[in-house]
């Protein structure tokens, strides 16, 4: 038997409802939250100490830079093309693994 709340709104009865959180979902829900929390401290800290690390990410040979009289402009090829290969092997190792 499933237990009633009473709710205010008529809209809500027949739909979806607040009240039905299981605890699956909200345990879901935390790791979820953990895990965002681990990636923010991750690009946080990489951040951090991208100076002392012996690559600049950034300023990798293969970045185009073309400095003008009045402007610069600067296209990074070779870091774009890392940070895509390191997210791709991320989210596939999360696939293989989250199955």
């Amino acid at each position: 038997m499933q237990a009633r709340f009473f709710c205010p709104a008529p809209g809500l009865r027949a739909g979806l409802s607040f009240y039905n959180f299981s605890v699956d979902s909200l345990r879901d829900l935390g790791r979820t939250l953990l895990v965002l929390g681990a990636l923010l401290i991750a690009a946080g800290a990489f951040l951090y100490f991208n100076g002392k690390l012996p690559f600049r990410l950034g300023r990798l040979p293969g970045d185009i830079v073309h400095r003008g009289e009045h402007s610069t402009i600067y296209f990074p090829v070779a870091t774009c093309l890392l940070l895509s290969v390191a997210l791709s092997l991320l989210l596939w190792l999360w696939n293989h693994f989250h199955r």
